[in-house]
């Protein structure tokens, strides 16, 4: 009889949740967030809810990008400063090309600068109930203007009746973690939802000591009017985890799980500058600061509709770390005398045939702020719809670096610098040195409209136009001297546009073709590590053309998508290193994407996402580089996560896993043989146990066979045998209480 139940159950549940995913919302790709149905949108849009960013268990918010198709993830480096590549744009690093939303407002306008992209200030929680994932489409005329990804993170709200989540999470690897949230109804109309973490943990590689500390508190209320709704938010966060860097390849004791990192090395006094300071490395990449902002929509008289989204973004953003430059050697390559060295902290003496590297003591102090505004009002007009909005924005940001200040290092987990070598002991370091005091502020004002002609039952036409006028004042002071070495004074204006079509061929399914031109304008450190280029004339805009093709479909228990893309980069840029001029160049790229989702009664269920594409350079002053493939993105990738869900005794389970599958890339923009890092295929598993409707337990494991594939070669120093592994094994439990 419990079978039965349970299978009435399982198909009532079946047949809600086919009609809740054909009645999805998105918000995404929409003037001022107003949302569509996900079925009814001529673009590709990814999905992912709180069911599924559970069973993926993301190590950083980095990594929940991985189930997006056509975006490449290199989150190996820890909570903050992954490398993310969309649909084969090409970069030297960060994620110039991906825009970090919450409710629908961008948390920083510019999508990268040196040391920083978005996805560094943003953490996961169980505040949040959805993301959507917007690849090319209408983005470069809404919002931003962000040519290739929006990441939209929609907080959960509060709701008639009370609800919370108390949660407590440890690992294989000393992690303590609290979660909780809470929501419910302050009085008639007005609703409340309250959030947060508290986690201490020595990193997943162990630093010796708490090396990855936070927590977050996400306050978000909710009053609905009788034409519309007010929500008003808060993010406060204050999170900060170990920077993981390149690490040698082929050497005795380095691993997936090593990190140079440890209680002998953190502390160290490097030479900025005319003066000495203090550093502690175990600060490592991290965010301190917050998030708020809010939206006011309503419905006017005579069938218009006012929507104002704005946000308010203020906080610190540093990165400490220990940077490698070039390869390990033996210490009688580089001791004094030829034949030993001895410890600074321990005053052991290594003999000639300690491995040593010279390793970067790398300092960044950013202070960032930014405000954004995006009003639209929109009037539905019988077979025409029309919007017209205007989107601004401030920014700023404040640098302070220190960057080289290289010393001779042992080689091992958590080992000391030395003395006996002459250049540990010099001003100068045993390598590049780079220190700068920078300021830079930016504002954006743009105009837009978009307009879509229902031009019969089944065919839909839309048009987007946005002009945006982009200015930019930054100073650089080089060698910290007070002597301002680069200065700009920037103004452009660039009009974008989009241009789709879509027909539907049934209530569940349609196909859609859409073109775009859009612009990715420079920043503050777009200028410096460009300046020359600058200073002749050029101002810097990447120009982007896309053009797509996709298949949708929304059925009872499956839905699938495919995106057939192409476009081009003008104007892409690659630096080795932010003391050396950027190469610039065109590049193009070509692939398919595929979304697809399968939900059966019997409790069988799979998401899958993968993508095909070529990507490369088609023009650049370097005769060498044209026609290399471009660095580090893969030509195929693939990811699969089945579950299922069954009874066990008086308790529910599921069992999920997802196989993830990556093609081999080329290292370097260049495409020397030897930088090849080869393709890698990664498990992990999970199980969850219901042994009430209010409590949880899961179990999750990532990188089950620990795997040893790498992310990067050594950015700096291509020819250098350096490479970043993805994280090794790891094992998490947690325990949730809902109510």
């Amino acid at each position: 009889m419990a079978a039965i139940t349970y299978s009435n159950v399982a198909n009532a549940e079946q047949k809600n949740n086919a009609k809740e995913k054909l009645e999805t919302i998105v918000i995404s790709g929409t003037p001022g967030g107003m949302g569509i149905r996900k079925v009814d949108a001529a673009y590709a849009v990814t999905n992912v809810d709180e069911s599924l960013i559970e069973r993926l268990a993301p190590k950083s918010t980095a990594d929940l990008f991985k189930a997006i198709p056509g975006v490449w993830v290199e989150s190996s480096g820890g909570e903050s400063g992954a490398n993310i590549n969309v649909r084969g744009f090409t970069s030297s690093g960060d994620a110039p090309f991906l825009t970090v939303s919450l409710d629908g407002s961008p948390v920083y306008p510019a999508p990268t600068l040196s040391f920083l992209e978005n996805s560094s200030i943003f953490r996961l929680d169980e505040t949040i109930s959805m993301m959507e994932g917007l690849r090319g489409g209408p983005n470069p005329v809404l919002s931003n203007g962000q040519p290739g990804l929006t990441t939209n993170f929609r907080l959960k709200r509060g709701q008639e009746d009370t609800e919370g989540t108390f949660k407590y999470t440890t690992s294989d690897y000393g992690l303590q973690r609290v979660d909780g949230v809470l929501s419910g109804e302050l009085s008639e109309d007005l609703y409340y939802m309250v959030g947060g973490y508290i986690k201490r943990s020595s990193g997943i590689r162990d630093a010796g000591f708490t090396s990855e500390k936070g927590h977050q508190f996400t306050i978000k209320l909710t009053k609905e009017l009788e034409n519309g709704e007010i929500n008003v938010y808060s993010r406060q966060t204050d999170d900060t985890g170990a920077w993981y860097l390149p690490t040698p390849l082929n050497e005795t004791g380095v691993d997936a799980e090593f990190t140079q990192l440890g209680t002998l090395n953190r502390q160290a006094t490097i030479h900025a500058g005319n003066g000495k300071v203090d550093i502690d490395l175990a600060e490592g990449r991290g965010w301190d600061g917050h998030v708020s902002g809010g939206s006011i929509s309503l419905e006017l008289a005579n069938g218009w509709h006012f929507i104002d989204r704005f946000s308010l973004t203020q906080g610190n953003a540093n990165t400490y770390g220990l940077v490698p430059a070039g390869n390990a050697v033996n210490l009688s390559e580089v001791a004094d005398n030829g034949i030993s060295a001895t410890g600074a902290v321990t005053g052991k003496e290594y003999d000639a045939d300690t491995r040593v590297q010279d390793y970067g003591r790398w300092v960044v102090h950013k202070d960032i702020e930014a405000f954004t505004n995006d009003l639209a009002v929109s009037k539905d007009f019988g077979t025409i719809n029309s919007a017209f909005g205007v989107y601004t924005a401030t920014t700023s940001a404040k640098d302070w670096w220190s960057l080289g200040n290289t010393a001779y290092h042992v080689l091992a987990q958590g080992g000391e610098m030395l003395t006996g070598i002459a250049c540990n002991d010099s001003i100068e370091g045993c390598g590049f040195n780079y220190d700068i005091n920078s300021n830079g502020d930016a504002t954006t004002l743009a105009f837009y409209t978009t307009h879509s002609y229902q031009a019969t039952d089944s065919l839909t036409l839309d048009l987007g136009l946005r002009s945006e006028r982009h200015e930019v004042d930054y100073s650089v002071d080089e060698g910290l001297d007070g002597i301002i070495t680069k200065s700009v004074d920037f103004s452009a204006r660039k009009t974008s546009w989009t241009l789709g079509a879509d027909y539907k061929l049934d209530q569940q399914s349609g196909v859609f073709v859409r073109f775009n031109k859009g612009f990715k304008m420079p920043y503050f450190d777009d200028f410096r590590d460009n300046f020359d280029a600058y200073s002749a004339g050029d101002q810097l805009i990447k120009e982007v053309a896309q053009s797509e093709v996709g298949y949708k479909f929304m059925g009872e228990n499956m839905d699938f998508f495919a995106t057939i893309f192409a476009n081009e980069v003008k104007g892409e840029s690659f630096s080795v290193r932010p003391d050396l001029p950027a190469q610039r160049f065109t590049t193009e790229a070509q692939g398919i994407e595929v979304d697809f989702n399968y939900n059966h009664d019997s409790g069988f269920s799979v998401n899958l996402n993968g993508t095909l594409q070529n990507s490369e350079v088609a023009q650049s002053p370097d005769a060498s580089l044209t026609g290399n493939k471009s660095q580090r993105i893969p030509d195929w990738q693939l990811r699969i996560t089945p579950s299922y869900e069954f009874e066990l005794g008086d308790m529910f389970a599921t069992v999920y896993g997802t196989f993830s599958a990556v093609d081999s890339r080329f290292s370097d923009i260049q495409n020397t043989p030897s930088a090849v890092l080869d393709g890698y295929e990664k498990v992990d598993i999970g199980l969850t146990l219901e042994p009430s409707e209010q409590v949880q337990l899961q179990i999750a494991i990532d990188n089950l066979t620990d795997e040893q594939g790498l992310t990067e070669g050594d950015p700096r120093n291509p020819a250098a045998a350096n490479g970043r592994y993805i994280l090794p094994r790891s094992v998490k439990f947690s325990v949730a209480y809902s109510f």
